[in-house]
């Protein structure tokens, strides 16, 4: 599988502290490439990196199989992207505004027709973009960054102050581009429910740090079940299974498992009726996608 973007130890200090340590990410062709982390973890600042805004301190950035610094023209005329806000000219309309994109990038008219049309906002192109909601704004945004259909389309945070049906939108959006258009698509996000529905990889960053990167089947398979055995004397039954080889966990009032098999969790059940210890409740808990992230990050999810 092709890979579009890849950073080897990709850093950026300012003074003593670094906002971004060693990155190494990949995105692969057709991917949509979920970029998570906490407010403040370094997801802008090394998006900025990969699109040239920004100088690293260390490392290297490749885009379409080629060095960033020598190629900075021909890859940035293959990429879209709308980095923290967008941009645009309030006194003009949305077709104005536009039609400003078009002559900078050279594309023909119909471009500019159906980037309206993809983002929803035929019907609001000739009002003034300073009318416009928050939401309307931001898939002006959107319509900037495809209006070429570049290869790969890097959006940080692009549903951020939406309301729930505007992010929805977006979302569809966002997730219809791979297939009609075979584009990529890079996006950064704190949001963990957001990227779970669109993502199809995801990397997560905290404190500058990756602290994760693969498919999104990966991340839910760092889900370990825990097993909680209740009983009528769980000190007593705690002390069998010890002497048993088992490792359980006081928690409350059960005992915890952590990676049980099924003939294991039968073998517990078992010592402890011969015991004559009553088993009162087994259990299965997985932990949510959630639970993992906080637990990846150690940071509660931002709202």
């Amino acid at each position: 599988m092709n890979q579009i973007v890849s950073t080897h130890g990709l850093s950026k200090r300012y003074g003593d502290t670094y906002r971004v340590k060693d990155v190494n990410l990949s995105v692969n062709e057709g991917d949509i490439y979920g970029f998570l982390g906490p407010n403040g973890a370094g997801k802008s600042t090394t998006l900025k990196m990969i699109l040239g805004l920004t100088r690293p301190t260390d490392g290297k950035v490749t885009v379409f199989g080629k060095n960033f610094g020598a190629n900075r023209r021909l890859i940035l005329s293959q990429i879209g992207s709308l980095i923290e806000s967008p941009s645009y000219y309030g006194h003009l309309t949305g077709f104005e505004n536009m039609r400003v994109i078009q002559k900078l990038r050279d594309v023909p008219d119909k471009n500019v027709t159906e980037a309206f049309k993809i983002v929803r906002l035929e019907n609001q192109k000739d009002k003034r973009v300073g009318q416009y909601s928050l939401g309307m704004k931001q898939r002006l945004g959107i319509a900037m960054a495809i209006l070429s259909f570049p290869k790969l389309l890097i959006l940080d945070e692009p549903t951020n102050g939406l309301d729930p049906a505007g992010i929805g939108e977006i979302r569809e959006l966002i997730k219809s581009l791979p297939q009609r258009y075979e584009m990529t698509v890079l996006i950064s996000s704190h949001l963990l429910s957001e990227i779970e529905q669109m993502a199809t990889s995801v990397g997560i960053i905290n404190d500058g740090m990756m602290m994760f990167q693969g498919s999104m089947t990966a991340l839910k398979n760092k889900n370990r079940p825990t097993i909680m055995v209740k009983t009528q004397n769980n000190k007593l039954a705690q002390k069998l299974l010890l002497a048993k080889g088992f490792s359980p966990q006081q928690n409350e009032d059960a005992l915890l498992f952590e990676n049980l098999t099924d003939h294991q969790t039968a073998a517990v059940n078992r010592s402890l009726v011969e015991a004559n210890i009553d088993v009162m409740r087994i259990e299965e808990h997985k932990k949510n996608l959630e639970r993992i992230f906080l637990d990846i990050t150690g940071k509660e999810r931002s709202l």
